[in-house]
């Protein structure tokens, strides 16, 4: 791997508190993301499943996770599977875990060959009384393919349909919504390798560069930062596409007096980080876009001391809508009358922001989580508010990662530049050299 060896204490842990939650007599099955055919013979870049990354930090195709914390064999309370090694794979794919290697990252004793697994396994099975099964539930996304933990969820329920079966993901999603040290020191690696490729563009970006330009030079500095590559797939939009939420053709050209509105974010050790800055091409605002950044900037700075402990996303959205309806009254793009009159169920300023103000951060950009508990201490939370206007092919966003404490929200993106003076400045000295 790319990133530094992680503590298998910490997934010592992980594995702990997720057995302490599971019910009697009950066995827990995690597999690893498929590998996807790209085209011919070749695959995309394989990325761990989350919740076995976080059960046992083995970061390879083709491996297993099984946790049976009440079985009356003796150390057989945790094991894992992985792909059998050979010379012959070395040297076709490089090498792959040994079973001491598997053992010194997860921190489980019993490793097994993956094609020891299906004798094993079936004995455990029958041991138990209940099964839990790695879902995939993300309550804002249904995927069309079935990914290898549905359809092993399957094959399990045909050959043993006397068995209950359970949820992991609703355990897993209690224990991963609060961030611990080692995660947090994770993310902060993450966000500190896109600060570097921030820095980066800053340098580079001028009239007539196109946006796939800038790509490259991100990721160029993610790569050679050992991230992993992009948490998700980079907005990169001058001009008119600064106004596309989720523009990634990247492709035009950026003119002179546009803005260029970035979104993206390095992983490390499968954790995200999650930026969205909005800077001039030519490296001066217009006194409108300068305008309307600040006004931006306000919100996202009175909306981040909001993301606190006991407050709710619901209570905490409200708040964020009357602050941005009080900038779009500034800025001219409303007035107070309409706003008065307006349909509740069709309110105006989705006109110019339409899309929510955070979401929970973590192992994924968008993070396992229940949106609807109260915000606690240990949550990641982006805050990225923005206001576009399609007219004027304006289009601002600003983002940065918040970490929820007891004594106020820290900003775990505080060192990357943000103010429009800070922004115009080193511009200008990069353009000066």
């Amino acid at each position: 791997m790319k990133y530094d060896p992680i503590n298998p204490e910490f997934f010592c842990n992980n594995r702990k508190r997720f057995m302490r939650k599971m019910q009697p007599d009950s066995l827990a099955i995690f597999y690893a993301n498929d590998l996807m055919p790209r085209s011919g013979d070749t695959f995309f870049p394989f990325r761990q499943n989350s919740g076995l990354f976080y059960l046992s930090g083995l970061d390879q195709e083709e491996t297993i996770l099984v946790l049976f914390p009440d079985c009356i064999k003796e150390g057989f309370q945790e094991l894992a599977f992985v792909k059998r090694t050979s010379d012959y794979t070395a040297i076709w794919e490089g090498e792959k875990y040994s079973k001491e290697q598997a053992r010194a990252v997860s921190g489980i004793q019993k490793v097994y060959w993956l094609d020891e697994m299906p004798a094993i396994l079936h004995e455990l099975v029958l041991l138990s009384k209940r099964v839990y099964i790695n879902t995939e539930e993300h309550d804002r996304f249904i995927p069309e393919m079935q990914t290898r933990n549905m359809r092993m969820a399957r094959d399990l329920m045909d050959r043993y349909p006397g068995h209950k079966y359970h949820r992991s993901q609703p355990i897993l999603k209690k224990l991963m919504m609060n961030k611990q040290a080692v995660e947090i020191e994770l993310i902060q690696q993450a966000i500190g390798i896109t600060e570097k490729a921030f820095r980066r563009v800053l340098e580079f970006v001028r009239p007539g560069v196109m946006e796939y330009e800038i790509e490259a030079e991100i990721t160029h500095e993610f790569l050679r930062n050992r991230a992993t590559g992009h948490a998700y797939d980079p907005i990169i939009a001058a001009g008119v596409n600064s106004c596309i939420l989720h523009y990634t053709r990247n492709n035009q050209v950026c003119r002179a007096g546009d803005v260029l509105l970035m979104d993206f974010g390095a992983e490390y050790a499968c954790y995200a980080s999650d930026l969205t800055r909005t800077i001039p091409v030519s490296g001066q605002f217009s006194s409108r876009q300068r305008n309307v950044y600040n006004a931006v900037r306000h919100i996202m700075r009175e909306a981040q001391q909001l993301l606190v402990p006991g407050t709710t996303l619901e209570e905490y959205s409200k708040e964020v809508v009357k602050m941005m309806e009080s900038a779009l009254i500034d800025l001219k793009l409303l007035t107070r009358k309409e706003i008065e009159q307006q349909n509740p169920e069709l309110p105006l300023y989705k006109q110019y922001f339409m899309h929510g103000t955070s979401h929970h951060l973590g192992m994924d950009v968008h993070d396992l989580a229940d949106r609807y508990v109260p915000i606690q201490e240990g949550m990641v939370f982006t805050c990225e508010p923005g206001i576009y206007i399609r007219n004027e092919n304006l289009g601002i966003r600003i983002e940065n990662d918040i970490l929820v404490t007891d004594i106020g929200p820290v900003d775990l993106m505080a060192n990357v530049p943000i103010e429009v003076e800070e922004i115009e400045e080193l511009m200008s000295v990069m353009v000066a050299e």
